[in-house]
């Protein structure tokens, strides 16, 4: 199992990039940003400086979306970096939440989010694409190799995640709702006739490694309030049986809105009816011991990545734990000391 880490684009994007060569120091595959371009600063200009001072780690967005940029100058960018960097970039995206309800606009439609994800990974591969009724190619693109994962929750997103995405990415960590939705993408892939096995599946949620359990659930509690957000528009297009399982649909009953200003924040204020079992369930929380054996279970169910959302009050002490003490044991099942600490010299110059 892969070990990726997503960080929001808050300024310093010097700080950013140096925890990235951290993250890559540590033994993470992936390192995902937010892309909310109101709320954050624009993470296409970071993930050039991130490639350019890193060697293996893979960059992208989790999640982009259809509707705040041209999906021809999206997947430009994705072309161009892969040119310059050697294909190690990865395009999450999704119908768009943050970045668009910011805006004034809703999630763009499944049909809009299917035809996007064509688009983009066609232009990106070197390859022809329709896109408003004309043939499209950018004739400077050769031996790109993207790949195109979906973010999805709701039934026809899952669908769509099955029959398009080379990937797909669930936003909660909890293993039995994980089984169901790997399950539902699986069933997709099946009936539109692609091999499910050649799907990869990437699990996202945060974690927090330590033994004060109440701090950690404060610190991750927005995570709760964040997934409750789309689970919301689900329970509104569909109800709140039958669509999702009811460990979703059951927590949001004492959902008051939310407040975009406060996306992604710990501690933030419409998380409050967020209870600790949903936490618990959503995060990894607790010591070594507990991550190693929800990440087993996860592996178990065929999740190829493991992406840690570090958006706490321990973001390096979370990278050294999982470079020290995760990441080794998932891989060979040794430890060492934490490759974190020994690169921080070297980070702290960017």
């Amino acid at each position: 199992m892969d070990i990726g880490v997503v960080f929001q684009c808050d300024p310093p994007a010097r700080e950013l990039v140096s925890l990235a060569q951290r993250a890559e120091a540590a033994g993470f595959s992936h390192v995902w940003t937010f892309d909310s371009h109101l709320l954050w600063q624009e993470p296409f200009v970071i993930y050039s400086q991130i490639l350019a001072r890193t060697e293996r780690v893979v960059v992208g967005p989790m999640v982009t979306n259809p509707g705040t940029r041209d999906w021809t100058v999206i997947a430009s960018h994705f072309a161009t970096l892969n040119e310059m960097y050697g294909n190690r970039t990865v395009c999450g995206i999704g119908r768009g939440d943050s970045a668009l309800r910011t805006l004034g606009y809703p999630p763009t439609s499944i049909n809009e989010l299917r035809d996007c994800v064509t688009v983009i990974r066609e232009l990106a591969n070197g390859r022809s694409a329709n896109y408003r009724g004309q043939e499209l190619r950018f004739p400077w693109a050769a031996g790109g190799e993207l790949e195109v994962w979906v973010a999805a929750y709701g039934p026809r997103a899952l669908a769509l995640a099955g029959e398009v995405g080379d990937g797909y990415i669930l936003q909660l960590a909890d293993p039995d709702i994980a089984a169901w939705m790997i399950g539902a993408v699986r069933a997709a892939a099946e009936r539109a006739g692609r091999d499910p096995a050649a799907i990869r599946f990437c699990v996202a949620a945060p974690a927090y490694v330590g033994d004060d359990l109440a701090h950690q659930r404060d610190q991750c509690r927005w995570f709760g309030g964040m997934v409750g957000n789309h689970v919301a528009d689900i329970v509104g297009r569909y109800g709140a049986t039958g669509a999702v399982p009811q460990a979703l649909t059951d927590y949001i009953a004492g959902r008051q809105g939310y407040d975009y200003a406060e996306h992604g924040r710990a501690g933030n204020r419409h998380a409050d009816f967020v209870p600790d079992g949903i936490v618990d369930r959503f995060c990894l929380l607790g010591p070594v011991s507990a991550h190693l054996e929800k990440l087993e279970r996860l592996r178990a169910l065929g999740v190829d990545q493991f992406a840690v959302y570090l958006q706490h009050d321990a973001k390096e002490e979370t990278l050294a734990a999982y470079g020290e003490q995760i990441i080794p044991v998932l891989r060979d099942g040794t430890r060492r000391h934490s490759p974190v600490q020994r690169a921080g010299s070297a980070a702290n110059a960017v």
